[in-house]
C-alpha cells in the first residue's frame, strides 16, 4: 500500500470538521435533547475537564480522518477514482454502515433511547460524510 498520496492538509481539515459539526450538533441543534438522553445537565457539563475532552477528541478525530484517507488513497489505482461525490458517499457508508450501527448496538444493550441513537448516529453519519467529501475533493 502506498500512502504517499494522502493530503495532510485535507486530513487536518477533515479532523476539524468534526469539531465544527459537533459544536452545532451538540449545542444549538440537539444539545438539550442529547443531555436529557444521557442524563446530564448544564452543571455536570461545567464540571467536566473540557481540555481533556477536546484534546483526546481531537486526536481521535484525526485518527478517524487518517484511516478514512488510507481507505481512499492506499491503492494508487483506486485513489485516482476518488472524487468529492464518491468520497462523500463512502464517508456516508462508513458513518452509517459501521459507526452509527455499532453505536446503536451498544445503545440497545445499554438501554438507551431511540432519540439517543438518532442524535449520536446522525452526528457520525454527517461527520464521516463531510470528512469523505473533503478527502475526496482535496487531493
Amino acid at each position: 500500500m502506498d500512502y504517499s498520496a494522502i493530503n495532510w492538509l485535507a486530513v487536518g481539515a477533515a479532523t476539524l470538521i468534526g469539531f465544527a459539526i459537533g459544536f452545532v450538533w451538540y449545542g444549538p441543534l440537539f444539545g438539550k435533547s442529547w443531555m436529557e438522553s444521557v442524563g446530564m445537565d448544564e452543571e455536570s457539563v461545567k464540571k467536566a475537564n473540557m481540555k481533556k475532552v477536546f484534546g483526546i477528541s481531537l486526536i481521535l478525530q484525526f485518527i478517524m480522518a487518517y484511516c478514512l484517507a488510507m481507505f481512499f488513497y492506499g491503492d494508487p489505482e483506486a485513489a485516482s477514482q476518488i472524487t468529492a461525490g464518491s468520497g462523500a458517499f463512502y464517508g456516508f457508508l462508513a458513518g452509517f454502515g459501521w459507526v452509527a450501527t455499532a453505536l446503536s448496538v451498544n445503545a440497545l444493550y445499554e438501554q438507551k433511547s431511540f432519540k439517543y441513537m438518532l442524535i449520536n448516529g446522525g452526528y457520525w453519519i454527517l461527520t464521516f460524510t463531510l470528512m469523505g467529501l473533503i478527502l475526496g475533493a482535496w487531493k
